[in-house]
């Protein structure tokens, strides 16, 4: 029996599963080493005894109640033929940006075939995994991707992206649905690899108004979820936009868990989509700075999912300084919570 999945079906569980984005990562003196020996980012997610290591690590430390695969989710534009570079102080990088049709043709349909070392890892930490534990799978959502080899790194303003998608709304849906091909057969091949869960992030939804994104954001994840629930009914799909509080009307689809991020009022969130979906989320994440603050913070959010279908994480993820003793508190804090 694993807590987390019968969460997210919306089964009767003894305690609220907990788990947190962004688990693996700098606030573990453990991730730290491991990263130094792998060298540099990039090099550590492809290889899969090591990158299996830093999946488990949270587990181990925190006792969670899922993994989440370490990974990236620029590893597939990678994979689809882009020239990707990690800086530090930088963050992620394409040297190669679309900008035309010339681009996009460029860019390989069979992605999935060349993420390996992404199964590998899964089928390590899988057999390495308790039994008890879920192990999730996940990807970038299609605009967050979009907007990455549009733009070559983060935006602050998607102005490249915006663009397109207000002067050549055909070349942007052309470029989304040959990331959505990619993705889903990326997830399926996740799935068969051995993962329990997968989840799409679509981290910078909040960059469009509404009208846009339920057209090029929100209706490529509802594609991508019903390909999977269609041919693998009992692995949850989980779907994140981050930030659109506003927009929670509209949503709709073939999915198990809709991430809440912080910005969002969870109250608003359940009124809305409970319990149709299972909702996960939303404490934020720098309450984890004090323990007072952060078991507040926890406290009304359990309050409020009570006898609700809830899986509890943060609204966004871990951050690089985040006291790890706080974090061990809260996991126990919320298994033991009645």
């Amino acid at each position: 029996m694993m807590i987390f999945v019968d969460a997210c079906f919306k089964k009767q569980t003894p305690y609220t599963p907990v788990w947190f984005m962004r688990q693996a990562g700098r606030y573990l003196s453990e991730y730290k080493e491991v990263r130094k020996l792998a060298g540099d980012f990039l090099s550590l997610c492809k290889n899969p005894k090591l990158a299996s290591e830093v999946t488990l690590q949270p587990v181990e430390i925190l006792n969670v109640d899922a993994a989440i695969l370490f990974s990236d989710i620029l590893v597939v534009p990678l994979e689809m033929g882009m020239d990707l570079g990690f800086f530090a102080g930088e963050g992620p990088k394409f040297a190669d940006t679309i900008e035309s049709q010339k681009d996009l043709n460029r860019l390989r349909n069979d992605a999935h075939l060349r993420l390996n070392y992404v199964y590998d890892t899964i089928a390590l930490t899988r057999q390495n995994l308790a039994e008890d534990k879920a192990l999730i799978g996940f990807c970038g959502a299609p605009w967050t991707l979009a907007t990455y080899m549009i733009e070559g790194q983060g935006s602050k303003t998607y102005a490249k992206s915006k663009k397109i998608l207000y002067s050549n709304p055909k070349l942007l849906h052309a470029l989304l649905d040959k990331i959505t091909h990619n993705l889903k057969y990326y997830l399926e091949s996740q799935i068969e690899a051995g993962v329990n869960a997968v989840m799409v992030f679509d981290s910078w939804a909040s960059a469009l108004e509404k009208s846009a994104y339920l057209e090029f954001g929100w209706q490529y994840c509802k594609q991508i979820a019903s390909f999977i629930k269609q041919k693998y009914p009992h692995i949850p799909v989980i779907l994140f936009p981050k930030g659109i509080s506003g927009y929670l009307e509209e949503i709709d689809g073939e999915f198990d868990v809709f991430g809440v991020d912080w910005s969002t009022p969870l109250e608003i969130a359940k009124a809305k989509l409970s319990p149709k979906y299972t909702l996960q989320g939303n404490l934020e994440p720098c309450r984890i700075y004090n323990e007072e603050s952060m078991l507040e913070g926890a406290r009304q959010i359990l309050d409020l999912m009570k006898n609700t279908p809830h899986i509890f994480n943060l609204g966004h993820g871990m951050l690089p300084d985040l006291p790890r003793e706080n974090a061990i508190k809260l996991v126990e804090f919320i298994h033991n919570y009645r």
